[in-house]
């Protein structure tokens, strides 16, 4: 896989921190307002359950390094999830403090505090385990659910490599989450964390059936972080433009490609997440004019509501109740998208209001209407159960129906945060120490 990955300089400028860090007096200052609960709500609402009052608390006594500890103790990647996890529903929306109705403690901050300094001092992560043991286990896909749970094997002492077609690690980290959210090389340094470790990265597409026998027979257990597969096309008439690029893919080029021209009018299809910060990407990229249409209501936006008015201080304009028909191209130029309005029903169809077609002038159309499952590489895989698009784990150890095989991450859950997959890894690594410890006992 690509080592040397060179960030572009223009890139960084126009997509400043969305939370800038701590200055050290301020981190400290906040860090002592932390009232160390006993049964902490926020650890609990933490979907890796890091011990939040103490890694706060050793910011407030000046343990830095002990901080990070903490941290990564509980999840590998707490760096890259300090800035991209919604913390307002998480660790912060359960702070005792909202109960006094007080500023509930900027958890997310203090966290990344905490990371920046273990990054930027050099250390490493200590290895409980420089035994290697017999067993051997591959993770198809590097991202967030396969490092997480590569990290964790490598500290029970397990050789663990990570296969990914992809030149870069990370998964949608490194790819897919805005950049003023998490730049691509913080996500990098996170995957050299993982690597110091021993963890072994190998450039691979898994994408036949023989791949997956091959790799049975080169490994004892397998690990599906797969995640998800590609965005859903519109599916209307000329849709096939080049200047209609889906959201993951647009996201993915300035990131990683640099790219910095949209033109003057953007529009975005879909209100997730996702779509959002599409939307905001090619505000920060010069866009004069950037639309999302959606066709459900306001009500029933897909997007977290903080999100949704970061949107709107960006300047994003908004489109309820509307759907696009037609992609119109000008002498092969994109030119516009035909929308009509409609009224979803409860029965979860819609209906075309009696109103025209209208215009949106565009010169880039951004399709936001989620990803599709994998079915057709997990189809390869024998003996392996899906249910709507996702792989059947065993909640508890993140096994599937084939006993060799165990998931985590978009592929089970469907398309969670980074957190929700960092856990999934984690669980499963330790599922599959308890599987080979079991083999071993009856061998």
């Amino acid at each position: 896989m690509q080592e040397n990955f060179q960030p572009n300089p223009e890139i960084a400028r126009r997509f400043e921190d969305l939370h800038p860090p701590f200055a050290p007096q301020a981190a400290v200052i906040e860090a002592n307002r932390c009232l160390n609960c006993f049964d902490a709500p926020c650890t609990a609402a933490c979907p890796t359950h890091i011990d939040v009052p103490r890694f706060i608390k050793k910011i407030a006594s000046g343990n830095l390094r002990g901080s990070a500890a903490t941290i990564l103790e509980a999840n590998v990647l707490g760096a890259s999830c300090s800035r991209v996890c919604p913390v307002d529903v998480l660790c912060q929306g359960a702070c005792v403090m909202h109960r006094h109705n007080e500023q509930p403690i900027q958890i997310g901050r203090l966290q990344r505090y905490a990371m920046d300094f273990f990054y930027n001092s050099g250390s490493p992560l200590p290895l409980k385990v420089t035994a290697l043991r017999a067993a051997r286990i591959a993770c198809i896909g590097a991202g967030p659910a396969s490092l997480a749970c590569a990290a964790e094997l490598r500290q029970h002492g397990f050789p663990v490599t990570i296969l990914d077609r992809l030149p870069l690690p990370g998964g949608l980290n490194t790819y897919g989450v805005a950049e003023y959210k998490l730049r691509s090389a913080d996500s990098l340094r996170e995957v050299e964390l993982v690597r110091s470790l021993g963890v072994e990265f190998q450039l691979r597409n898994i994408a036949s059936e023989q791949d997956f026998e091959q790799l049975e027979e080169e490994f004892n257990i397998l690990f599906l972080g797969v995640g998800l597969g590609a965005m859903r096309k519109l599916g209307i008439p000329g849709d096939n433009h080049p200047k209609v690029v889906d959201a993951l893919d647009f996201i993915a080029s300035y990131k990683t490609g640099g790219r910095i021209s949209v033109g003057n009018k953007v529009v975005v299809v879909g209100a997730g997440n996702t779509a959002i910060d599409a939307a905001n990407a090619a505000k920060r990229l010069g866009a004069r004019d950037v639309h999302i249409i959606y066709r459900r209501e306001e009500r029933q936006i897909s997007a977290f509501e903080f999100e949704y008015e970061r949107a709107k201080q960006e300047g994003i304009h908004f489109h309820w109740n509307t759907q696009p028909i037609a992609v119109h191209h000008d002498d092969g130029h994109l030119s516009s998208v035909e929308c009509v309005q409609v009224r979803y029903n409860q029965d979860g169809t819609f209906s075309k209001l009696p109103f025209p077609s209208f215009h949106l002038e565009c010169h880039l159309l951004i399709p936001a209407i989620g990803q599709s499952p994998l079915l057709d590489l997990l189809g390869k895989c024998r003996g392996l159960q899906l249910h709507q698009g996702r792989v059947v784990v065993e909640r508890a150890t993140g096994q599937t129906s084939n006993p060799k095989y165990f998931a985590g991450g978009d592929c089970v859950n469907g398309g969670r945060e980074v957190v929700d997959a960092v856990a999934d890894g984690k669980r499963a690594a330790l599922g599959i120490v308890n599987a080979l410890q079991h083999e071993d006992a009856h061998a």
